[in-house]
């Protein structure tokens, strides 16, 4: 693998940060492949842009459009991460993306939807051309400890403070 890096903490801009990375890598002709944890909405934006930036640009979503409990995660929540994680095994095996995002991976691992030890196993067997990001709050330290990047968003101030619900094409 190429090299690991993290945009992780409790501020937001985390996932926005690994699509401007995306973004930059398409422009330069570069395969990337978005596999995204607990999100299930189609009508995002990252979502949505893939018909236009194919074939550089794939996106693929693991999770329910509802939030998952962070405390007490369901049964399906699992069982959809760990389909996921076998998925990230095939596509990367098959397509050998220059740039592998797996989106809000760190959380998804944190609250045991699935394994640290089998992201670790997975990362082992990431080609060597092949840079990865994990993005998500509540980072892993061994996840941190194998990282070649790790960028923490700290919150500061936030329009939904203000009562201002998220918006599309900002927030989502």
């Amino acid at each position: 693998m190429k090299g690991l890096h993290i945009y992780t903490g409790e501020g937001g801009g985390k996932t926005v940060a690994a699509l401007g990375l995306a973004l930059r890598a398409v422009g330069h002709g570069h395969k990337v492949i978005i596999i995204q944890f607990m999100k299930g909405r189609r009508y995002i934006g990252e979502y949505k842009i893939a018909r236009r930036l194919y074939p550089e640009y794939n996106i693929y979503q693991f999770g329910r459009e509802e939030f998952v409990d962070l405390k007490n995660p369901s049964d399906e929540d699992k069982k959809i991460a760990q389909e996921g994680l076998k998925f990230v095994k095939r596509i990367v095996k098959k397509e050998k993306p220059d740039i592998l995002i797996l989106d809000e991976i760190n959380l998804a691992a944190s609250i045991n939807l699935i394994s640290i030890e089998a992201v670790i196993d997975l990362l082992n067997k990431i080609p060597e051309k092949t840079l990865v990001v994990f993005t998500g709050r509540r980072a892993p330290k061994e996840f941190i400890e194998k990282a070649d990047m790790v960028t923490e968003l700290i919150p500061i101030k936030h329009p939904y403070e203000k009562g201002i619900k998220a918006r599309t094409g900002i927030e989502y």
